[in-house]
C-alpha cells in the first residue's frame, strides 16, 4: 500500500465511523505493527475525542506518534515525534482536538478525517517506510 493509499483509508475508517482517529491511523500501519487488530483496537480506545476529552492533543497525532515508535524501534522517536507535529500542524492548523474542531470559536480548522490523513502523511513524509 502507497501512502497515500494508507492516509485514504484511514481517513475512510474514521469517516464510516469503524474507528476512533487514533486507531484509524494505527489500523492504516496495521500491517507493519506486531500487534492484532483488536489490540490496536484496545491500545487506542482512549484517545476518542482526542487526548483527555478533546482538551489535549489530537488523537490522530497520537496515532502517528505511536507508530512511528514501532517503525524506529523507539530509536529518535522523540526527533521524529517533533518533526510529524510540525508537519501536522502545517496541514492541519492546530494540534489540540478542541482547537482542531472549532470549540469554543465556531471555526472548524480540520474535520476528523482529514486529521487522519494528514497525521498519516505527515508520518510517512517524516520516517522513511517500505511499501509493498
Amino acid at each position: 500500500m502507497t501512502l497515500e493509499e494508507r492516509a485514504n483509508l484511514g481517513s475512510q475508517l474514521k469517516a464510516s465511523g469503524a474507528c476512533n482517529c487514533t486507531c484509524a491511523v494505527l489500523m492504516a500501519f496495521q500491517d507493519k505493527l506486531p500487534l492484532s487488530e483488536e489490540d490496536l483496537r484496545k491500545i487506542s480506545a482512549g484517545f476518542a475525542a482526542g487526548m483527555g476529552s478533546m482538551e489535549g492533543t489530537c488523537g490522530a497525532l497520537i496515532g502517528a506518534v505511536m507508530v512511528a515508535g514501532f517503525l524506529t524501534e523507539g530509536k529518535g522517536t522523540p526527533r521524529y515525534s517533533r518533526e510529524i507535529m510540525k508537519k501536522f500542524q502545517e496541514s492541519s492548523k492546530a494540534t489540540i482536538c478542541k482547537d482542531l474542531k472549532g470549540v469554543g470559536r465556531g471555526c472548524v480548522l480540520c474535520e476528523c478525517p482529514d486529521c487522519v490523513k494528514n497525521a498519516i502523511l505527515a508520518l510517512g513524509q517524516t520516517i522513511p517506510i517500505e511499501y509493498e
